[in-house]
């Protein structure tokens, strides 16, 4: 089974983390919540979260996928977590996948993760500076090799499907999408 780090700073987009965790869920896909501190999880609408487990007791555990949700400040905040970019560097070293949404491809784009790759992001996220290397696209969700990213609240379903699919094929996509009852 597919094993997931979904990763939880002050100041969170909630739609996106909680859309992220629930799809991945449902698709029986193991999904671990870590904050970045002991204790729950204020994100930026005040809706608070009880992680699994903090970010310090999983830094050294495999996993096949790291997603970053977006909302400012927890981006900023999960950027300036230098054990963020430990796991991004080792995940991406072992071929692993590397997802984030919204204002999150910050992290990926600081982390070095978007050069010379397609990406996306929340409009105006990433500085000039951060877009030099990328071929930014203005699509819902943009997978590019092992990166994947997403512009925002908006489109937090189509990128958590997406992250199923990439991990479980496109029949458990179609399982969990089904009783979804999306719009065609």
């Amino acid at each position: 089974m597919a094993r997931v780090l979904v990763p939880l700073a002050e100041g969170f987009e909630e739609l996106e983390a909680v859309t992220i965790i629930d799809i991945l869920r449902r698709a029986e896909i193991e999904c671990v919540v870590a904050g970045l501190q002991e204790g729950p999880v204020r994100g930026s609408r005040r809706t608070v979260i009880v992680p699994d487990t903090t970010l310090e007791q999983v830094m050294d555990q495999p996993f096949d996928m790291i997603a970053l949700p977006g909302g400012m400040p927890g981006s900023s905040n999960l950027n300036a977590d230098p054990r963020i970019h430990q796991l991004l560097d080792r995940l991406s070293r072992e071929g692993k996948i590397t997802a984030a949404i919204c204002a999150a491809p910050l992290v990926l784009a600081t982390s070095g993760l978007l050069k010379g790759k397609k990406g996306t992001s929340f409009p105006g996220a990433l500085s000039q500076k951060l877009l030099e290397g990328v071929s930014y696209q203005e699509t819902a969700v943009v997978v590019d090799g092992t990166v994947i990213t997403s512009r925002g609240p908006g489109t937090a379903m189509d990128f958590a499907l997406t992250l199923v699919e990439t991990l479980a094929g496109s029949e458990v996509r179609k399982k969990v999408e089904t009783p979804l009852q999306r719009p065609r």
